[in-house]
């Protein structure tokens, strides 16, 4: 990306001492600058511990990972960070903070739902530099209450357009391709329907486990962490109608109508879900203590660390159609796709024999693989029907999905960013599912790490 497309010069990380700035947003920045050569932006890390010369030692580390940055780049960038000791629920000494940024500045809220609600909050009636942007994680709030009131608090702050709602997923180069996919090739749109297509299929399956992160996830589990937050989003991009325009009015108006069709199978959030979570196993040569046993970990919570939830979309083009979300962690492979499943052909000529199976295509959102399955004549026999497989593969992206993020943001513009209403949209299609969990209604299946997943679930495709 040019340099004169950035309209930012000031980045503020608030929570700057998280787990995620170290695991994903400097990495992230540090892939934007490898891309965009000449910008240097002023970083600023706002902790309440820490110290300057220790916040800049672990800009520096990320910086230097990245391929395509020299010394001379890494020095440039690591002069112009800054840090900040301060408690970001110190209301004076926040708003202080803001009303001293220079005008289009990025804040980044790199902190849990509760405290980047209240920190928001705070700030009303700060006067706000001229073009503040905020940044907020997902999840958007812990329920779909809370997200609306957090969006009620930006909006007296921001307008609506200068709110980036991060969602690395959505981000990602390689989920982005769906829509060339869907809308660039004449072959798929026209089968793109309830016609056509049996069940979809989105999959987001780990084998790491909790990895010290112990106390964030068993207050969040899978079906918040991943299925709310992140593959509601990609079902909608699956699902929504053809844009005229790749563009943040066209594309999130339609992921928005997409959603607000979206509903549990059936409405019997019981018969349409179910959970998991693991015991001890091995994963990757690694040994796994139960997830009871982890660290942080409460047993009470009754945490599931594998969600699937079955929607519908109730709407011309998919009426009737399953569309399952799953994820899990300490699996035995791992997987990030969308596949979707064609209804089989209805009459085979007679001469061919065999089973003609269902045409499938599978898109792989963590390799770039594209797979389509179709049926041919068998080898050294033509009227013996065999399954065959065309493969092939989208172009590595250049920038990882939150340096995509980023790039946005400082461009200042929203394409990848969750507007308001879908994130509250997101908790309300999921909300009957959380309260039938929350009321035990859905047994809480157990597998051991390492497994495909528990015993009499349904297994995935290949």
């Amino acid at each position: 990306m040019p340099e004169h497309e950035f309209t930012t010069d000031t980045i503020v990380i608030l929570g700057a001492g998280g787990d995620l700035v170290d695991r994903l947003l400097l990495p992230g920045l540090a892939s934007l600058l490898a891309t965009a050569p000449g910008y240097a932006p002023e970083l600023i890390g706002v902790e309440r511990d820490g110290d300057a010369d220790a916040w800049r030692d672990r800009v520096r580390a990320a910086l230097a990972e990245a391929e395509g940055l020299d010394g001379a780049r890494i020095d440039e960038v690591a002069d112009r960070t800054g840090h900040r000791r301060l408690d970001v629920l110190d209301r004076e000494g926040l708003v202080g903070l803001v009303e001293s940024l220079p005008a289009d500045s990025l804040l980044y809220f790199a902190l849990p739902p509760a405290v980047a609600l209240e920190a928001v909050e705070l700030l009303d009636g700060a006067a706000a530099p001229d073009g503040l942007r905020l940044a907020l994680e997902k999840p958007i709030g812990e329920d779909e209450a809370s997200a609306r009131a957090l969006n009620a608090a930006v909006a007296r702050l921001v307008p609506e357009e200068r709110v980036f709602r991060v969602d690395h997923f959505v981000g990602d180069s390689l989920v982005r391709n769906l829509l060339a996919l869907r809308f660039a090739n004449r072959v798929l749109e026209p089968v793109w329907n309830r016609d056509h297509v049996e069940r979809v299929e989105i999959v987001a399956d780990e084998t790491i486990g909790l990895e010290g992160r112990g106390a964030f996830y068993d207050a969040t589990g899978a079906l918040v962490d991943m299925v709310q937050s992140h593959l509601l989003l990609v079902a909608a991009l699956v699902a929504m109608d053809e844009p005229n325009a790749i563009d943040h009015v066209e594309l999130r108006d339609l992921v928005a109508h997409a959603l607000r069709a979206t509903r549990i199978l059936g409405d019997d959030p019981v018969a349409a879900s179910r959970r998991a979570r693991y015991t001890a196993g091995r994963v990757d040569g690694e040994e796994l203590p139960d997830y009871v046993d982890e660290p942080d970990v409460d047993p009470a919570n009754r945490t599931e660390t594998l969600a699937e939830v079955v929607l519908e979309v109730r709407s011309q083009r998919w009426a009737g159609v399953p569309f399952v979300l799953r994820s899990g962690k300490a699996l035995d492979e791992k997987r990030k796709l969308v596949r979707l499943h064609w209804r089989r052909p209805p009459v085979v000529p007679r001469g061919l024999e065999g089973d003609p199976g269902a045409n499938a295509l599978e898109v792989d959102l963590g390799t770039g693989g594209i797979r389509l399955e179709l049926t041919t004549s068998g080898a050294g026999d033509p009227r013996i029907l065999e399954p065959r497989a065309l493969t092939g593969r989208v172009g590595e992206p250049a920038r990882t999905p939150y340096g995509e993020v980023l790039g946005a943001m400082l461009a200042g513009d929203p394409l990848l960013s969750v507007r308001g209403d879908v994130a509250e949209r997101c908790w309300a299609i999921l909300q009957p599912v959380i309260d039938a969990w929350r009321a035990d209604e859905v047994p809480l299946d157990e597998y051991a790490a390492g497994s495909a997943g528990p015993e009499g679930w349904a297994p995935l495709p290949r």
